[in-house]
């Protein structure tokens, strides 16, 4: 199983038992030390999910700090409740801050992950952003993504749909994890699937289409590689948003 894989299901994990635990080991401070200190404490430890998992495990790991927070340290206490506004205000803090160091680590994860690959993959990152600033057109921006894709990857073919989610394909995700169905593919191990993959492209949080992806048989193409994949086709969103909103 990819070093990565179990990683992130050991970060899932953590986010579920390390937020009670660590609320459980303060719980007897309660009486001297202030809600705001707690909630900073937990947010430590979502930071620390987050950045030893992946988005998910950050964004359960919040979620779990904000439940804990409530049950343990706001009257009344061990109930899911709270009746006085400062425990809401600081409640509802740990929940949105937690969720967004969250997703600002796990994305620190990927971008590391970025940094020490090789000045070819860093390359292809800056000519498509410089594209994407250039361009007059955003096909010309999803043209030149399609062809880096598939030298990139090793594919046998690449296209791009516009705003259509058809069928249940195999779907490379932000983390650069493969995920088919309800499961994860082992591509470290099995190399891309047999049939096309699906590369969602999102700008400013809309879905604009996907990239599928036609990948060679027996091709294992390393998590750096699928990583920068993600990142050209985020570029592409962009692209595709900035033209949309102009």
């Amino acid at each position: 199983m990819p070093r990565y894989l179990n990683r992130d299901r050991i970060a899932l994990v953590a986010a579920l038992v390390a937020p009670p635990a660590v609320a459980a080991v303060l719980l007897p401070f309660r009486a001297g030390v202030p809600n705001t200190s707690v909630a900073l404490v937990l947010v430590v430890i979502v930071v620390a999910v987050a950045a030893n998992g992946n988005r998910l495990a950050g964004a359960l790991a919040a979620v779990s700090a904000a439940v804990w927070f409530n049950f343990f340290f706001t009257r009344p206490y061990q109930r899911f409740a709270i009746t006085t506004a400062a425990d809401i205000q600081t409640a509802a803090l740990l929940l949105v801050v937690g969720l967004a160091v969250s997703q600002l680590a796990a994305r620190a994860r990927r971008l590391q992950v970025v940094a020490i690959t090789d000045a070819g993959y860093l390359a292809q990152i800056h000519d498509t952003a410089e594209l994407a600033q250039s361009a007059k057109a955003p096909d010309t921006v999803v043209d030149h993504v399609t062809a880096q894709l598939t030298t990139l990857l090793n594919l046998r073919g690449c296209r791009f749909e516009y705003g259509t989610l058809i069928g249940h394909p195999p779907r490379l995700e932000q983390d650069g994890a493969v995920v088919w169905g309800h499961r994860h593919w082992d591509v470290d191990r099995l190399g891309l699937p047999g049939e096309e993959i699906e590369l969602r492209t999102f700008g400013n949080g809309r879905f604009y289409g996907r990239f599928m992806l036609d990948p060679t048989p027996g091709t294992v193409p390393p998590l750096q590689a699928r990583l920068v994949a993600v990142t050209l086709a985020d570029q592409v969103g962009a692209a595709l948003d900035t033209a949309g909103s102009g």
